[in-house]
């Protein structure tokens, strides 16, 4: 008799737990970010290929959570990022997303502005690893250093690059340091292999009109005819190469072009063979994820996350994958 009462307790205790969930379930919350006011940075212009599918992401996040989120698009110009980050602190949102491209100095007495008004921030696309250690908030992007580096060493490995090869590295060499790390990283990674490396300044500008890079790169290549390799520092260049190539009178193949990102462009330019590798880093995913960390800081008071959005490799092999969602703007 007291093993049953034991068993009918027991099963009691369970029907009890189980209504206590069902419960917990019917407090769930829709639009829970529906009173919040952000601010977010896409980076680029509008319809540029890279800030697009990040603008996607941060839409769905709008649309998923119900957050009040006003657009800056900055057409990748450092300093006119800094500018509307000085007018978006003084405009008192609850929360800020901010591309990374401004550089340490620039942003840190803004997030410090920001930490005293009491302003949430997140980062995107470019890590700025001491702001966020004296003011606070999280990245969504992926690991510049890394990549850089992991791209140039499959870059060696999948197409045999030996002592003596050359090889083009475009980047924004002329700006902080933090903004070139990553294509720094593949130079290096090239020139340990005894890859002989050219940098070539890939100016802010050429991220909105990748065409003002059309002198620059038939003029390298003129100059150096038995180049084997050039590494592209963006989706939109990258997406670019059969116009660069074309202007060059190379054919698809000709030279390996490898470099960051997928768009609708770039699937194409691997279909006809004019792009042969690429690290992909999730751009849906820097839109999406700031605004969700954002939203978890200010209602429920979490702490800021962070996320290596570096995925991987996009190849001729593999690139059909994502072939369909980046025609739809989402990869």
């Amino acid at each position: 008799m007291l093993k049953r009462a034991f068993i009918l307790g027991a099963t009691a205790l369970t029907v009890a737990v189980a209504c206590a969930s069902f419960a917990n379930a019917a407090t769930l919350r829709d639009k829970w970010c529906k009173d919040v006011h952000l601010r977010f940075f896409v980076g680029g212009a509008e319809g540029d290929a890279f800030a697009s599918i990040v603008y996607n992401g941060a839409k769905q996040a709008e649309q998923d959570l119900g957050a009040s989120v006003d657009y800056v698009f900055s057409g990748w110009a450092p300093e006119k990022m800094t500018q509307q980050l000085r007018e978006a602190v003084a405009s008192h949102p609850d929360g800020i997303a901010m591309m990374g491209h401004p550089g340490e100095a620039a942003i840190m007495p803004l997030a410090e502005q920001a930490s005293k008004a009491g302003i949430k921030m997140m980062y995107q696309n470019v890590p700025l690893p001491n702001v966020v250690a004296k003011f606070g908030g999280g990245y969504v992007g992926a690991q510049q250093k890394p990549q850089g580096k992991a791209l140039g060493e499959e870059a060696v490995r999948r197409f045999g690059l030996k002592s003596g090869d050359k090889a083009i590295v475009l980047g924004p060499f002329d700006q902080q340091p933090e903004r070139y790390e990553r294509e720094g990283a593949t130079a290096d990674a090239l020139s340990a292999a005894g890859v002989v490396v050219t940098k070539l300044v890939a100016p802010a500008e050429a991220a909105a009109d990748p065409n003002i890079l059309i002198p620059t790169i038939t003029a390298a290549l003129l100059n150096q005819p038995d180049t084997k390799l050039i590494v592209y520092p963006g989706g939109q260049q990258l997406g670019n190469v059969p116009a660069f190539m074309a202007a060059a009178g190379k054919k698809p193949g000709q030279v390996i072009a490898v470099g960051f990102d997928t768009s609708p462009q770039i699937v194409e330019a691997f279909k006809a063979g004019w792009v042969q590798l690429t690290a992909d880093q999730q751009p849906f995913l820097q839109g999406y994820m700031p605004i969700l960390s954002l939203c978890q800081q200010i209602v429920y008071g979490l702490a800021p996350i962070d996320v290596d959005t570096g995925a991987g490799f996009v190849t001729p092999e593999n690139y059909k994958a994502v072939a369909g969602l980046a025609k739809e703007g989402l990869r």
